[in-house]
């Protein structure tokens, strides 16, 4: 019986040191300044340090894999994010708002648990060329660059260039701590099934030289939820198409996110337009531009943006930035230029930001 015993915890022994794990700890640090006119009615100019982004969010982050043989692996990912200005967590006061989720990875994909990023985000990502910058189509919907669900199950998969996934969730947002990341819903009711559920899916084709894909975002809400979603019968449907080309080393990006909300307070449709493109002028330095529009159907309350960025590469690691901006606000419109930011009603806003980022 000691010998058989014995033989058991060899056995496992020896299955633990080949299954090693690799743990890989990362992070940006991103600050910025940032000066923004019309921020209210009067006309007011701000100057601040954002919280929110500077040209990436500030994170750290803990990223996984165990080799299971066989082409199986398994992996995870703790992400937490926060704001360099004043050192608190983002995400809606969550320890890893940004991530936390375990997973297996196979030649069929990958699956993973819990809170992630979904399919809009996904999609957008390399059509983008501003990314989650401080001016950007974040500013217009900023839903896009904090895409992610709680209580999740997601799959992802990429076979030859043909891009597929999905992800389900049972209640998409369990913080009520407000913002763009934390809207109050967190579902897994027994008494409605549909209460604060949310499907994603994409399907895309994406090589090196070009990409295209398509994502489908439905979420629902529930009592107490923001953004008007008070009722599972309440929703927010956003349908995207996205593109890049590669033109050498210039990238070219587009796309259009079409979205539907029928809340509380009524129905609204909008289509949000975008053009960029990211040329390096040097091995050093590069050059970010985007054109941006919000058509609000049946409305006059619509929005133009027009961003360019510059980035100086001081290694690899390390870079500057520089920012100039514009968001024109037509009728009752009052979209910020700068993320998390405020803007006078029907005024145009113009802003410039610096910043310095690190990664390691």
């Amino acid at each position: 019986m000691r010998m058989a015993a014995a033989g058991a915890l060899a056995l496992l022994a020896a299955g633990a040191a080949q299954a090693q794990s690799n743990v890989t700890i990362y992070g940006i640090i991103d600050g910025a300044v940032a000066h923004v006119d019309n921020t209210n009615a009067n006309g007011d100019s701000v100057t601040k340090m954002p919280s929110l982004t500077g040209s990436f969010p500030s994170r750290i982050g803990f990223r996984g894999t165990e080799d299971l043989g066989g082409g199986l692996s398994a992996v995870f990912t703790l992400e937490s994010g926060f704001g360099p200005d004043t050192g608190a967590m983002g995400q809606g006061n969550r320890l890893f708002g940004r991530q936390a989720s375990v997973g297996l990875k196979g030649k069929w994909g990958t699956l993973t648990l819990g809170r992630q990023i979904n399919m809009t985000y996904i999609a957008t990502q390399k059509a983008d060329v501003l990314g989650p910058n401080l001016f950007a189509i974040g500013s217009i919907d900023a839903y896009l660059p904090n895409a992610r669900s709680d209580n999740a199950i997601g799959y992802l998969g990429n076979f030859d260039g043909i891009v597929a996934g999905a992800t389900y969730s049972f209640g998409r947002d369990a913080s009520s701590a407000g913002g763009p990341a934390a809207t109050g819903c967190a579902g897994e009711s027994a008494v409605d099934s549909k209460a604060c559920r949310q499907v994603t899916a994409l399907l895309g084709y994406e090589i090196k030289a070009y990409g295209i894909n398509a994502s489908y975002d439905k979420l629902y809400g529930n009592t107490g939820a923001a953004n008007g979603l008070t009722s599972s019968s309440n929703y927010d449907r956003r349908v995207t198409v996205n593109g890049y080309w590669m033109l050498g080393g210039t990238r070219l990006g587009a796309g259009v996110v079409d979205r539907k909300t029928d809340a509380a307070t009524g129905v609204t449709e909008s289509e949000l337009y975008y053009l960029g493109v990211s040329h390096p002028l040097n091995p050093l330095l590069t050059l970010d531009a985007q054109v941006a529009r919000k058509n609000v159907k049946r409305s006059g309350d619509d929005t133009n943006m027009a961003v360019a960025r510059l980035t100086y590469y001081l290694s690899t690691r390390t870079a500057l930035y520089g920012a100039l901006g514009i968001m024109d606000n037509d009728g009752a419109a009052a979209i910020a230029l700068d993320a998390g930011g405020t803007a006078g009603a029907g005024k145009a806003q113009k802003g410039i930001m610096a910043g310095l980022r690190h990664h390691f």
